[in-house]
């Protein structure tokens, strides 16, 4: 059996020293009768020299004998490769009759030989199968047509074979050379077939063809194939060289910057605000899941280059998580008495609002726990329901966060939008709870019935969530996709009227009337609260008796 060293590249061309390819050998014709040796995994063709590892006792024998004779071997493909001792059956047909040129023997019992292609050739008949095979063989010569088609086919063949050999670094000299001085149509086509890439039944199949037009014909798709194929690899590896030089590149320049900032005392910008985010993430006490998820992006933004934009979007992702009030809350310091002299203080009138709001804070006191109805402040414009939300909140002694729902169409405005949207934030709720600092501010969810609803969503289907105590604990808005305790936070709203509201919305609300003011109490609102207001605002004199007084006489306009 024989088979190609791998260490060997097959090459075409005479070793030094030698001639072209021959077809005596002393003075004497190649014989009739040829030792024949199976291939397993190369075809020979007339004028390659190629190197084999010869390795079965029985080829041994057979290469001892040809060296010592006339040195003529024939040289068949085997049909299946992993036969170690071939018969006929086993082997095609059509071969190449080949001379060795050299022969060197190994201490593992291996023979390595150098053999020159000389002709094709046809197996007639096997005469013997002991020790080695021997058959009589037909020497097939190239039948050339010569025509213009002929010629034109050669010169396609030799042009799109020099740009092959250009664009593979695997190709010697010696080919190169070969191919330009090669002008039998024949001859180039075995140049092109003995090294091309090609499969061993493409290359048997071109070594049984005689005929040099049909073989060219069958050789040029197989060449625009091949070159088809070298210059895609060709230009993906330029791609993958530039990338990998700009990335190193960009790697060394970074390096640069780091030791010139050690050098300077100056720390790394990039490095002192991953450190920086850590720590945050550490001190600020955030819920085991909004930890876990935010160390996890952080690692991630450790990997992203800060010039790329995916790092500005995990970095604000980042400092929306480390900065929202998780933990953080004011404590309440409810006093009724106190909560009275507020509300009487900021409003005249409204007593029946200002007792219902004072149970409110009454029940709230005494269940030590915010969880009930939403109130819902319904009048007319002017009569001061923002204000007493703003007076909750002081009595109560938290944070105050008003929410405007005028107009309002969008329901990303409440649920936040999704991180894969460019400039995405989240919700008004999370913004609301991350400007006051605070997880239980109050907040007043202003002009509730002007909420609309588009294309884009309705903000009622998604107040409903903000707004039922038994979802709120763990409102998920879009942007954080992490959730949220929304059960400490107190929502009032307002309205001017019930109608608009969303009938499902407006049975979580429980609903205080403002009526309007009557004449007796808008005087004493003037009194008590515009005069004064108006005074300060104008920046006179609280005791001003309302008299305008002259200073100095002014002059005389002139006549016209």
């Amino acid at each position: 059996m024989t088979s190609p060293d791998t260490e060997f590249i097959s090459i075409l061309g005479a070793p030094s020293g030698s001639d072209t390819v021959i077809t005596r050998s002393g003075g004497k014709s190649l014989p009739e009768v040829l030792p024949i040796l199976g291939l397993s995994d190369i075809v020979i063709f007339p004028g390659m020299v190629a190197p084999l590892l010869v390795e079965s006792a029985a080829s041994i024998r057979l290469i001892d004998d040809v060296v010592a004779g006339d040195r003529f071997i024939g040289l068949v493909l085997q049909k299946k490769p992993e036969v170690e001792n071939p018969t006929p059956v086993d082997l095609w047909q059509h071969g190449c009759a080949v001379r060795v040129l050299k022969m060197l023997k190994f201490p593992d019992n291996t023979v390595r030989v150098l053999v020159e292609g000389l002709r094709r050739f046809r197996v007639a008949h096997y005469e013997s199968h002991e020790p080695y095979l021997r058959a009589k063989i037909e020497v097939i010569r190239d039948v050339v047509e010569q025509s213009l088609e002929l010629t034109a086919m050669t010169r396609n063949a030799q042009r799109q074979f020099q740009e092959i050999i250009d664009l593979s670094p695997a190709m010697s000299d010696e080919v190169k050379v070969a191919a330009l001085n090669t002008e039998h149509p024949g001859k180039l086509a075995d140049l092109v077939a003995a090294n091309l890439n090609l499969s061993l039944e493409e290359r048997q199949q071109l070594l049984e063809i005689n005929l040099v037009k049909e073989r060219l014909a069958r050789l040029l798709p197989l060449l625009s194939r091949e070159s088809e194929v070298l210059t895609l690899g060709s230009k993906i590896q330029k791609e993958v060289a530039s990338s990998m030089s700009k990335s190193q590149r960009d790697f060394f320049l970074r390096e640069q910057i780091r030791a010139i900032q050690r050098e300077l005392g100056e720390s790394d910008p990039a490095a002192s605000e991953i450190n920086s985010l850590r720590e945050q993430i550490e001190n600020n006490r955030l819920p085991e899941e909004a930890k876990k998820l935010a160390l996890k992006e952080l690692e991630r933004l450790q990997q992203i280059p800060p010039t790329t934009p995916e790092y500005t979007v995990s970095r604000n992702y980042l400092d929306w998580i480390v900065n929202l009030p998780w933990s953080k809350s004011t404590e309440d310091k409810i006093d009724l008495a106190a909560a009275a002299r507020i509300l009487d203080d900021q409003h005249y009138g409204l007593t029946k609002v200002k007792d219902r709001l004072l149970e409110f804070l009454a029940v709230i006191k005494l269940k030590n726990k915010l969880k009930g109805p939403i109130l819902c402040l319904v009048g007319p414009p002017g009569v001061g329901k923002t204000s007493l939300g703003r007076s909750v909140a002081d009595a109560l002694g938290r944070k105050f966060a008003r929410i405007a729902l005028g107009g309002m169409r969008d329901e990303a405005e409440i649920r936040g939008h999704r991180r894969t949207y460019v400039g995405a934030l989240p919700g008004r709720i999370i913004q609301g709870l991350r400007r006051v600092e605070s997880n239980n501010p109050v907040i007043l969810l202003d002009e509730i019935d002007k909420v609309g609803s588009d294309f884009r969503g309705d903000p009622a289907a998604a107040l409903l969530e903000v707004l039922d105590p038994q979802q709120n604990n763990t409102f998920t808005d879009n942007y954080l996709d992490l959730p949220f305790d929304l059960s400490p936070v107190l929502f009032i709203t307002t309205a001017n009227w019930l109608d608009p509201i969303h009938p499902a919305l407006r049975d979580r609300l429980e609903v205080i009337e403002l009526p309007s003011y009557t004449a007796t109490e808008k005087l004493q609102i003037a009194k008590r609260f515009l005069v004064p207001r108006q005074l300060e605002e104008h920046g006179l004199n609280p005791t001003f008796d309302g008299r305008f007084r002259r200073v100095g006489r002014l002059p005389r306009p002139r006549e016209i």
